[in-house]
């Protein structure tokens, strides 16, 4: 049972991949490429400031040509992207299946469409928006490489810490539905679920590292769009998932 669970899961997080690489494709990859056109101006008008300020002996020796990239652009934007989101759907579609197959009748009398939605949802805002929201991504030109170690160890924290507080909010609602009908049990949860992750807000650190003339409608835009491929991508899974789990129940 768990096996085909598992199986169907990886399948259905393929075509969510499928479906999230389409959307990456037509609203975050302009996004990206206004991002690396700002990040190669700023590159070239720094490389102009250093030989106007450089020694006499060096004047007039350029280094324009370009550095040769391990993997192109159009490799990037395209295979790789394609194979990258692929993958991560497969293997987010994997792990949702056997999260699936623990919390299937621990939720209430919920048949395998509504887990599966309800599941979704959950791992959503706390896999990706809760950390989002804290830490957006950011596109190309954003961000210091001196502070990538302190970034990153950071965002995994307020992943960690967002998924402990929604794993304690899902136990807090099902010792509550003793004293209390679902709907109270889960909104005093959820309460303290928002409760826990406003002050995990507080307690870390803001980071803010857009640079100077970076254009603040790409920055929005390369965020929804990041955002929007995570939504594609859960949604489709909790609802194929479970639409199919059920049908095979049936």
């Amino acid at each position: 049972m768990v096996g085909h669970l598992l199986l169907r899961g990886m399948l259905v997080g393929a075509i969510a991949g499928l479906l999230a690489f389409g959307f990456a494709k037509v609203f975050g990859e302009p996004q990206v490429n206004r991002a690396i056109a700002f990040e190669d101006q700023l590159a070239h008008t720094g490389h102009a400031d250093h030989q106007r300020g450089g020694d006499a002996d060096h004047a007039g020796h350029h280094h324009d040509h370009a550095e040769e990239e391990p993997v192109s652009r159009a490799t990037q934007s395209g295979l790789g992207l394609f194979t990258g989101i692929v993958i991560y759907g497969a293997a987010i579609g994997g792990l949702f299946a056997l999260v699936f197959a623990f919390v299937i009748g621990r939720v209430g009398a919920l048949g395998g469409r509504a887990t599966a939605a309800l599941l979704a949802l959950a791992g959503f805002i706390a896999i990706v928006l809760v950390p989002a929201l804290k830490y957006p991504p950011n596109p190309p030109a954003v961000g210091s490489p001196d502070t990538i170690g302190l970034r990153t160890a950071l965002f995994f924290t307020m992943l960690a810490l967002s998924l402990a507080a929604m794993v304690a909010a899902i136990v807090l609602a099902r010792r509550l539905r003793a004293r209390f009908c679902a709907w109270d049990a889960a909104i005093i949860a959820g309460a303290a679920f928002i409760a826990v992750i406003a002050l995990v807000w507080l307690a870390l650190p803001e980071i803010n590292e857009v640079p100077q003339g970076f254009s603040a409608a790409v920055l929005w835009r390369f965020r929804v769009a990041s955002l929007g491929i995570q939504v594609v991508l859960w949604a489709t899974i909790g609802l194929v998932f479970g639409a199919l789990t059920e049908r095979a129940t049936r």
